[in-house]
């Protein structure tokens, strides 16, 4: 493989050995992993994982089960609607972005259930890499490296370099590919795709613009949780950032938002890939502006996952809660079920910022949770009133 990656490639057969070296002899990857794997001696998983020749052999053997475990204790069921595409193709995954792990991780759990014979390489950014043993453990898991803290030429360098890498995983490596459809989160769940990312997506290929952006078969993937086991550190951020003038959020907290997220209870869980863009690339304007075609494509891509998304009754509640409406979807159980888990969930906002010596702004912090939960129903209603 092409020498410049290597800063930023997933892992491939050739690298496993030396990775699986540095991780097995590293005590905090070794306290991590007896956590996860309580009964289960480390010498024996230290075993398994040097057996696993491909980095496809590692997650079938270590995050295919554990994830199904964890679907078992915290939802209540994931599942995956792929009648839009084709498992014997690969395709580039543009997602909404609410879980800083299992976003990608149950995505790939849902492709090998789906009878696809790979799974993703995914897009993770530097700033979430908080120490060696995690970068090693990502890279092992296919996932690829977005270097984010630079100037704005180096910038431009590493956009292109991942750029030639996408299109090279989906063209040489026949691998599919999970990006966020932003950089980070987006808090409110007002889930907008960003131009950055598809300027990015064609700064490698070959050709046009849009032949550049077809290269890589891009499918919008709406992905529902009923629950966001987060949200009240969502809200409490939003306070924090409000309240306190240049406050930013540590590794230490994005380490707390990935725990969270990964162990806290999430309902039900819903993905839909709508079609591959292929064909509407196709039929944008060959006329059309050149710092136009960016803007028409995000707003195709936000319109399949807006429309894709499932909504629950919390989606509902939480919309008329806002709006003073009643538009209904939703028994009257359905809504004391969601105004008690917000209730709960805006005391451990509380208390977050409590200790942060902030004095916490109760409806402010309600009016945020709320807004996370309306959002998805506001933006597939207005796809309708359009």
């Amino acid at each position: 493989m092409n020498e410049e990656f290597d800063n930023i490639r997933a892992y491939g057969p050739e690298d496993l050995p030396e990775a699986y070296e540095r991780l097995t002899s590293d005590p905090q990857f070794k306290a991590v992993v007896e956590k996860v794997f309580p009964h289960v001696p480390f010498e024996a998983l230290s075993a398994k994982l040097k057996q696993c020749k491909t980095n496809l052999d590692f997650q079938i053997a270590f995050c295919y089960p554990f994830l199904k475990d964890l679907l078992a204790k915290a939802s209540t069921g994931c599942d995956i609607d792929i009648t839009n595409i084709d498992n014997k193709r690969r395709y580039t995954f543009v997602s909404n972005h609410r879980d800083i792990v299992l976003d990608s991780a149950l995505l790939d759990v849902m492709l090998i259930d789906s009878g696809f014979k790979t799974t993703c390489e995914i897009a993770i950014g530097d700033n979430l890499l908080a120490a060696p043993w995690i970068k090693d453990l990502v890279r092992v898991n296919k996932s690829f490296i977005v270097l984010r803290s630079a100037g704005i030429r180096e910038m431009l360098t590493n956009s292109k370099r991942m750029s030639e890498y996408m299109h090279m995983v989906i063209n040489e490596k026949n691998d599919n590919i999970w990006i966020a459809q932003r950089e980070g989160r987006a808090k409110d769940s007002d889930d907008r795709t960003q131009e950055a990312i598809l300027k990015m997506m064609a700064m490698g290929g070959e050709g046009t613009a849009t032949e550049r952006l077809k290269q890589l078969h891009i499918v919008p993937l709406s992905i529902s949780y009923e629950y966001d086991p987060c949200d009240y550190l969502k809200a409490a951020e939003f306070q924090l950032k409000r309240d306190i003038e240049g406050w930013k959020k540590s590794k230490q907290d994005d380490v707390l938002s990935m725990q969270t997220g990964i162990m806290g209870f999430k309902g039900a869980i819903h993905y839909h890939c709508a079609p591959a863009i292929d064909d509407y690339l196709d039929q944008i304007p060959a006329d059309t502006p050149k710092g136009d075609i960016f803007k028409v494509v995000a707003s195709h891509i936000d319109k399949c996952i807006h429309s894709n998304y499932r909504l629950y009754a919390n989606n509902r509640v939480a919309l008329d809660i806002l709006d003073g409406t009643s538009h209904g979807g939703y028994s009257e159980a359905e809504k004391a079920t969601f105004e008690q888990y917000i209730s709960k969930q805006l005391s451990k906002a509380e208390d977050i910022l409590s200790k942060s010596g902030v004095t916490p702004d109760r409806d402010y912090l309600r009016e945020r949770m709320l807004t996370m939960y309306a959002n998805p129903a506001r933006n597939k209603k207005s796809l309708h009133n359009s």
